[in-house]
């Protein structure tokens, strides 16, 4: 039995194949170009091998998983240059007449991270996982099922409270300005002062602007679904944010509700070597197998 993963990010995409067991027996990645280009190589790689009997697809978006939908399995509007109206699932069934699960990038670490926290705690039922990256996008798994019907969730686009030494960054959203992901992506660095993320010192006080943003959309998280858990992932979210991100939550929440530990109610990604997504959509390709459809 071998599953395939597609990890399909704007700015690269991840390809791997897993036994039975959901380890990872091969890997590969390559930058996110032309339509075209990127997904040649990401049929060209899983056709070196001899079958791949169901695949987990990850992709970033937004997409249309609308099963009643004329373009279910599409790339639709999105900012990613060359890829609006894509049909990438198409592509792939032309090729392979397997069952596939379609569903989002950031939903695909959900799903792994919340398989992953099963494993230690049965009484889990609902992991939440924002990614903060190049954008912000969230997944939540509650008792083994997606949030959202029509769509899937686009929470980078709530709206927050200003920071009162931020007030003159207008956002970098194209479409709303200063909403979560305006004001908290990991561009927003550079944008404020022309200094990469990366290269500012987590001393820098736009590490606790960011941090405060971040930490209202955990607030809306857990008083709207209650979730177990929540992940932060992503580029930004180095375990010195993460802390900022819980202190921030203290002094939000006022201890509204109880979460228990923060160290296990606010996380990293606890699946080794950036696997979230890899190893989620290993389960949901046996997933969409067992159901032999293709979601």
């Amino acid at each position: 039995m071998l599953y395939g993963s597609i990890e399909a990010g704007g700015t690269k995409f991840v390809c791997a194949v897993g036994d039975e067991n959901f380890n990872v027996i091969d890997q590969t990645q390559f930058p996110t170009t032309t339509p075209d280009e990127t997904l040649a190589k990401t049929i060209k790689y899983f056709k070196k091998f001899d079958h791949i009997d169901a695949f987990g697809i990850a992709s970033f978006g937004p997409i249309d998983v609308d099963k009643n939908s004329d373009t279910y399995g599409w790339i639709i509007k999105t900012p990613k240059k060359g890829w609006s109206n894509i049909d990438f699932l198409g592509k792939m069934k032309e090729n392979f007449d397997v069952p596939m699960y379609w569903t989002t990038d950031v939903n695909g670490s959900a799903y792994g991270e919340y398989i992953n926290a099963k494993k230690d705690d049965e009484d889990i039922k609902s992991v939440a996982y924002i990614t903060i990256g190049t954008g912000i996008g969230m997944g939540a798994v509650i008792n083994d099922d997606f949030l959202g019907v029509m769509g899937t969730p686009e929470f980078g686009h709530i709206k927050v409270k200003r920071h009162r030494d931020d007030m003159d960054f207008p956002g970098t959203c194209p479409w709303h300005g200063d909403c979560l992901e305006g004001v908290a992506s990991g561009p927003t660095f550079e944008a404020r002062d022309g200094v990469e993320g990366r290269k500012t010192p987590i001393n820098d006080p736009k590490w606790n602007i960011i941090a405060y943003y971040v930490a209202q959309a955990v607030v809306d998280l857990t008083v709207t679904f209650r979730p177990n858990k929540i992940v932060l992932g992503g580029g930004v979210c180095t375990p010195e944010f993460i802390a900022k991100v819980r202190a921030q939550f203290t002094l939000l929440f006022n201890n509204y509700l109880s979460v228990g530990s923060l160290e296990k109610y606010i996380t990293a990604p606890e699946i080794a070597h950036n696997g979230s997504a890899t190893f989620g959509d290993f389960v949901l390709a046996k997933k969409a197998l067992d159901e032999g459809i293709n979601k």
